[in-house]
């Protein structure tokens, strides 16, 4: 499946390549992480995060999981065209000419070449799609005179771009809630992986947050999150498959394939540009700004939620009681959760405490 997504004023375009079973939410998130993100190709500065994505009333548009990333993590507003014959004698859906030009532009120009040179794998198929994008991007506005990619670069919004954060940080946005009940045996299985949660969600109904895009889960109940959880075994595997009937279909897409097979043509046409490298080269310009990622931390991954939450966490840390330490280290562990709930902060002064608390005591002895 090819994703695609286009600029609205400029028409610049980035698309991949996608191996998936129809139209899936995952691959669509990855799809446009890789979009948002900083590119590696020399030339293409295409990046940033939108502030409104309008697409279509498909499954992807549905998804719960994909507006609450979009939305509610990325600050993205998503805007849907209504549907066909909706609110009575008007016309209310159309064509997205904008997104389906490019589309037909790569299906007639780009991959009818794939008749002379196959590619055998996505990454493949990826990298010759990116070269040909250089190409299309690099081509004349529909109204400006000067390139596509050109015009994306030149109006920018002078409050400039909002930077992708990293992909992390992204697999923890993407998670779907599901209710279960935890086992006897405190664990919870997950599309054949089982994960061990503590003991005291034993026989308990809870929510678990499972994530589409990494292996780890977080467990809710009674409004706490426990977490994160990584799996104990692999999936069960599956080794056998059934082979449907060719349709006539498919039979003529054969013998059409072993025509093109018969064919041939230097795969330069799809690897090399005939151009001069310098006229690819588009760059950011120097005068606009690049706003940090704001991270909302939804599963108090990066903080401490309180700071009863913090000291729990420290003296898990130290492995032992608070109630046990003296009244000097009580009162510099109130000064630290006072003054920050960051846990790699809190943690790394935590452990100068009492370095230095232990380094005094053997002084003394």
């Amino acid at each position: 499946m090819l994703y695609s997504v286009v600029d609205d004023r400029s028409g610049a375009a980035y698309q991949e390549y996608r191996l998936v079973y129809g139209e899936d939410v995952e691959a669509a998130l990855r799809f446009f992480f890789n979009a948002m993100s900083p590119k590696s190709v020399e030339g293409f500065p295409f990046q940033g995060i939108p502030e409104i994505i309008y697409m279509d009333n498909g499954p992807i548009a549905r998804s719960r999981v994909f507006y609450r990333v979009m939305h509610e993590r990325l600050g993205i507003e998503i805007r849907t065209h209504m549907p066909r014959d909706k609110g009575g004698r008007r016309t209310t859906s159309r064509a997205k000419g904008k997104v389906e030009r490019p589309f037909l532009t790569v299906k007639e120009v780009h991959e009818t070449l794939y008749h002379f040179h196959e590619p055998s794998s996505e990454e493949e198929a990826n990298a010759w799609l990116m070269n040909y994008l250089l190409r299309y991007n690099g081509q004349k506005h529909r109204s400006e005179p000067h390139s596509r990619i050109e015009d994306w670069v030149g109006n920018l919004p002078p409050s400039g771009l909002r930077k992708m954060c990293a992909w992390e940080r992204f697999c923890t946005f993407a998670r779907e809630p599901e209710r279960r009940t935890v086992g006897i045996d405190a664990r919870i299985g997950v599309d054949g992986v089982f994960y061990q949660v503590d003991e005291e969600l034993t026989g308990r109904e809870v929510i678990v947050w499972w994530g589409l895009l990494s292996d780890e889960i977080f467990v809710e109940f009674a409004d706490q999150k426990f977490g994160p959880y990584r799996p104990v075994n692999g999936p069960i595997p599956i080794n056998r498959y059934r082979a449907f009937r060719k349709t006539e279909t498919q039979k003529r897409a054969e013998r059409i394939e072993d025509l093109a097979g018969k064919l041939s043509l230097p795969q330069e046409a799809l690897t090399e540009d005939p151009r001069a490298p310098e006229s690819l080269l588009i760059k950011l310009r120097e005068d606009i700004p690049l706003k940090e990622f704001d991270d909302p931390d939804p599963f108090n991954e990066l903080r401490f939620p309180s700071i009863i939450a913090a000291k729990r966490a420290i003296a898990a840390h130290i492995h032992q009681p608070l109630a046990r330490l003296g009244k000097d280290e009580l009162d510099a562990i109130e000064r630290i959760v006072q003054t920050t709930l960051v846990k790699k902060e809190v943690i790394a002064r935590v452990q100068e405490l009492f370095g230095k608390t232990h380094r005094k005591s053997e002084t003394e002895e």
